[in-house]
């Protein structure tokens, strides 16, 4: 019995994340109701708030899940072995292929104006931590570096979307890293 409900509880909420993606998609957060989530998932509201308080809830919920995975990547690899970081990268990259739609919405101007910034303060922890030790930069130095290098890799990320992904993952983590560890450099390679 208790199967079928989690079952039931993960389809819920499944569709109501997809419905407020594709609201999203042409909306801004502020301008979408419950009930039109709820209208578009074909659940009545009542269901919607057993599971969230409201939409903001529910978009809060779906970040936190990426950031989560995204944690989970940038922390299974070293970033002091340049493969590995390339890897990191394409498996990252891989990620946002399976989202594609998902992050295609995310990274637009004001449809969920918070996303990029965790996904920016979630990377720059990560590579700050990385720089620092093993470049023995200042913490200042280390932060306007990383918000450097995460603010082009996302621009870059958001161009190959837009670009409806011409490039394969591995092929734009090989980019993003070169880009990341030889600047300007890498164009004399």
């Amino acid at each position: 019995m208790s199967e079928k409900l989690d079952r039931r509880k993960k389809y819920t909420r499944k569709v109501l994340k997809e419905s407020l993606i594709t609201l999203l998609a042409n909306k801004t957060i502020s301008d979408i109701t419950v009930k039109e989530v709820c209208e578009l998932a074909d659940i009545n509201r009542s269901t919607f708030y057993t599971h969230y308080s409201d939409h903001y809830d529910l978009l809060s919920k779906i970040e936190e899940e990426i950031t989560e995975d995204m944690n989970k990547y940038l922390h299974s690899y070293s970033y002091e072995i340049e493969e590995e970081s390339i890897q990191m990268t394409e498996k990252i990259l891989e990620y946002v292929v399976d989202n594609k739609v998902m992050f295609q919405t995310f990274l637009k101007q004001d449809a969920a104006p918070t996303f990029e910034q965790r996904m920016m303060d979630l990377t720059r922890g990560f590579m700050m931590n990385n720089w620092m030790k093993d470049h023995y930069l200042q913490a200042d130095e280390s932060r306007y570096l990383s918000s450097f290098a995460i603010s082009g890799a996302i621009q870059v990320i958001k161009d190959w979307l837009e670009n409806d992904l011409d490039q394969s993952p591995k092929q734009m983590a090989v980019l993003i890293n070169n880009f990341i560890n030889y600047g300007f450099s890498y164009l004399d390679k």
